[in-house]
C-alpha cells in the first residue's frame, strides 16, 4: 500500500517524478541531508562551455533542491559549497564563485523569508571575502526566527580544520578551567564543532561520479547513510532527490545493534556451508 503524500502543495513537473513522490514513506524521511555537490565543471566541459556556466546552472539546481526539501518537510539541509582546498584554485574561478555566492544570497532572502527557512553556515567564514561575509552575516540575522527548514552552507570548509578548530577550543576552555579533561566525551566534544546546533546527517549525497567524502563532515557522517549517483550537480532535480530519498528508506538503519531476524541476509547458491550453520544458531538462540 503506497504511502500518501506529506503534502499536496509539492509542484512536480513530470509523471516519473509524481510517480517516485508516490513511493515516498512521509513517516521515514531523513531530517537532515547533506549534499556534495560534484561536477558542475565537467558539465560544463561536455557541454563546451566555460567551468563558470557550469556553477551558474549548479545554482539553479539548488534552487529546485532547497524547495523540494523545504516542501518535503527535510529540517535541515547542508550543501558542501566550497572547501578549504577549492582555494588553491585559479583565482580566475575563485572570484566569480564569490560572486555568484553573494548574488545567490541577495536574490534568495526573499525567498528563504517567505519559506521560512533560516540560513547558517559552517567553516572558516572568516577567509571568505569581507563583502560576502558581511552579507552572510545579514542574511543569518534576517532568517534566524525562520523554522520551516534550515539550510546550511559549507563555505572555507574542511572536515580536519573543523576538528583542529574544536580541538583549539577544547584546549584553551581546559587551560581556563571551563572544562575538566576528565568531563570530556563524545558529545561534548561536538558541541565544539561548526555544526553543534544541527543534527548529524541522516542522508550524505555526492553526485558527480566520485566515491569518497573529500573532507566533507567526517566527524557527523559516522553513521550517515552514503549515495553517491553518477549525474553532475547540475543536471541533479527533483526525480534524483526523490530517488536518493527513496534508496534511504530501503536501508536497515541499526547504528550497531543486532539486526531483527528478518533483516538476516538470505544465503545464496555460493553461501559456505559455516556461514548457513552459523544464521540458522542464531535464529535458533533467539527463539
Amino acid at each position: 500500500m503506497r504511502a500518501k503524500r506529506k503534502s499536496p502543495s509539492i509542484k512536480l513537473e513530470t509523471p516519473e517524478e509524481k510517480e517516485l513522490l508516490l513511493q515516498v514513506n512521509p513517516q521515514n524521511l531523513p531530517q537532515h541531508i547533506a549534499i556534495i555537490m560534484d561536477g558542475n565543471g565537467r558539465w560544463a566541459a561536455l557541454k563546451r562551455l566555460p567551468r563558470i556556466e557550469g556553477h551558474r546552472r549548479g545554482i539553479q539546481s539548488v534552487r529546485e533542491i532547497v524547495t523540494l526539501s523545504r516542501e518535503l518537510g527535510i529540517k535541515a539541509l547542508t550543501l558542501y559549497a566550497f572547501s578549504n582546498e577549492n582555494w588553491n584554485r585559479p583565482l580566475s574561478e575563485i572570484s566569480p564563485l564569490m560572486m555568484l555566492l553573494e548574488k545567490y544570497l541577495q536574490k534568495e532572502l526573499k525567498t528563504m523569508m517567505e519559506g521560512g527557512i533560516r540560513f547558517r553556515t559552517i567553516g572558516q567564514i572568516d577567509r571568505l571575502p569581507d563583502q560576502v561575509t558581511r552579507l552572510i552575516q545579514r542574511v543569518e540575522e534576517k532568517t534566524k526566527g525562520n523554522k520551516e527548514m534550515t539550510l546550511i552552507l559549507a563555505l572555507s570548509y574542511g572536515g580536519r580544520s573543523e576538528v583542529v578548530d574544536a580541538i583549539k577550543r577544547v584546549i584553551e576552555d581546559i587551560k581556563t578551567d571551563k572544562l575538566s579533561i576528565k568531563d570530556l566525551d563524545e558529545e561534548r566534544f561536538s558541541n565544539y564543532l561548526y555544526t553543534r546546533d544541527f543534527p548529524d546527517p541522516d542522508l550524505m549525497i555526492r553526485t558527480g561520479g566520485e566515491i569518497r567524502t573529500s573532507n566533507f563532515l567526517p566527524w557527523q557522517l559516522v553513521y550517515t547513510e552514503l549515495y553517491f549517483t553518477q549525474t553532475f550537480w547540475p543536471d541533479f532535480g527533483k526525480r534524483e532527490l526523490l530517488s536518493s530519498i527513496l534508496a534511504y528508506q530501503k536501508r536497515n538503519r541499526r547504528f550497531g545493534l543486532i539486526p531483527e531476524e528478518s533483516d538476516l541476509p538470505v544465503p545464496l547458491d555460493d553461501t559456505r556451508v559455516d556461514d548457513i550453520d552459523a544464521i540458522s544458531r542464531l535464529k535458533k538462540d533467539r527463539a
